[in-house]
């Protein structure tokens, strides 16, 4: 079974970033989920949603994925990730995202590896488009 994958950032990117990957790989739909945190909503209850959403997850492996590291989102998301088949990785991006989509059939392990990679790797300076031409392979 592919390991579920859960953003929880600040709102509305969790559900942005989702909707983006949708859009390019419909299919995913049931492995990845998001939950926007609100600027005006309390931790607790905040942290109840994705308790909530984490319970159909049963004892899958799941990747969460948040915004900023230290902020609300990334905090809620230790809470989830404790004592649990789950890992956390902070500071996500689209092309992060979009590996993690592709190879989520792999080991929990090797998907962090390819999430920290690609993370890291798709952020460059571009040069301007007449001097260079760049292909990013996800």
């Amino acid at each position: 079974m592919p390991i579920q994958i859960l953003i929880i950032a600040h709102a509305p990117l969790a559900s942005a970033l989702r909707s983006c990957v949708l859009h390019v790989f419909p299919e995913v739909a049931d492995s990845l989920h998001a939950v926007d945190v609100e600027a005006d909503a309390p931790p607790e209850v905040t942290l109840a949603q994705v308790r909530g959403s984490t319970r159909a997850f049963a004892d899958d492996s799941v990747l969460v994925l948040t915004d900023v590291l230290g902020a609300t989102p990334c905090n809620i998301a230790q809470k989830i990730v404790d004592g649990y088949q789950r890992k956390l990785v902070a500071g996500v991006n689209l092309p992060m995202l979009l590996r993690t989509i592709n190879y989520r059939h792999e080991s929990m392990d090797s998907l962090i590896a390819r999430a920290l990679s690609s993370g890291a790797q798709c952020i460059v300076e571009v040069a301007p488009a007449a001097a260079h031409r760049t292909t990013i392979n996800l």
